[in-house]
């Protein structure tokens, strides 16, 4: 099942349209954060410490928050507002499609820990089967390109390590 999943073409058009709806979706809240000239992150992780006392949150999320978070907000901000944007990039494109699919999956895992339901748990389980796709989901993108050097810049190497090996 897996092998088919990498490598049909019918699995890769499932991908295409799993991989543009996530990255729209990145794409849109990062450029809304980036556009509004005025995000901070401390109104969410205040919001999420605030819910920590209810038991909404974990007590050790609750306090990495509070300890690291909070204290670093204006990096968190810029790392929230940059990463979403560039997840949203790379995966429209379909660049570095299953890294870009586990960075989105590590924000939507920290947006779920901090109490923010939504639609986080779907985007993860999207991000999960993006991964699983491996290379075939970024067959419609720039990662055909992209894997393929890489593929070929690796094949060249073993074959000059094998004739040095020879000598």
């Amino acid at each position: 099942m897996i092998n088919t999943l990498r490598h049909s073409k019918g699995a890769a058009v499932v991908f295409l349209v799993i991989r543009l709806y996530l990255g729209y979706t990145f794409l849109s809240a990062g450029l809304g954060k980036l556009m509004s000239g005025n995000f901070d992150a401390s109104g969410f992780v205040q919001g999420a410490l605030a819910r920590s006392d209810a038991g909404v949150i974990q007590s050790w999320w609750g306090s990495f928050l509070e300890e690291v978070v909070l204290p670093n907000a204006e990096v968190f901000s810029f790392l929230v507002m940059w990463g979403e944007t560039l997840v949203g990039l790379a995966l429209l494109l379909g660049a570095f499609t299953a890294f870009a699919a586990f960075m989105g999956i590590l924000m939507n895992i920290s947006f779920l820990l901090s109490g923010a339901v939504g639609q986080n748990l779907i985007f993860i389980i999207l991000g999960l089967v993006l991964i699983i796709g491996g290379t075939n989901a970024g067959r419609y993108g720039i990662d055909r390109w992209i894997m393929s050097s890489l593929r070929n810049k690796g094949n060249d190497r073993s074959a000059r390590n094998s004739k040095r090996q020879l000598i």
